[in-house]
Parts: structure tokens; C-alpha cells; sequence
């Protein structure tokens, strides 16, 4: 299970990323959508980590960060 961040970026898409993932970032033009795009984004991080021999970075509890706008915390 990984925890995602998920929140309204400047340009009124929503953001999501996976902290325990650098680099792991999507977005949508719907908390859906940003969601539905950030799970094939770490479905797809982490099969290329696999393929390429690497480990897979272990869950890690999120720094929260302090921005003006909401943020959502979801796990999958």
C-alpha cells in the first residue's frame, strides 16, 4: 500500500504524488482522474524498477508539506 498526496495545482489541475516514489508525480483535470493516473504511474515505476533489477523503495511515512491549498492523503 502507498500513500499518495493529492492536491490543486496552480494551473486548477489536481497534482498527485507518491512520496515513497521520488519522482512519482501525475496529475488530471479531476481528483478521479489524477488518481486513476497516479496508479498506473506507480504500477508502472515500479515494473521498471523490477525490470531493471533494482529494489522497490519500501512505504515511508510522508513529510507534509505546507501549502496554501487542500490536501488529500489516499492509500492504495
Amino acid at each position: 500500500m502507498r500513500e499518495v498526496i493529492i492536491y490543486r495545482g496552480e494551473d486548477g489541475y489536481w497534482v498527485a504524488e507518491c512520496p515513497s516514489l521520488p519522482g512519482c508525480i501525475s496529475q488530471g483535470k479531476t481528483k478521479e482522474e489524477a488518481i486513476a493516473n497516479i496508479k498506473e504511474a506507480i504500477q508502472g515505476y515500479i515494473k521498471a524498477l523490477k525490470e531493471d533489477g533494482l529494489s522497490v523503495p519500501k512505504e515511508r511515512q510522508a513529510k507534509r508539506k505546507r501549502i496554501n491549498r487542500q490536501m488529500l492523503s489516499h492509500f492504495f
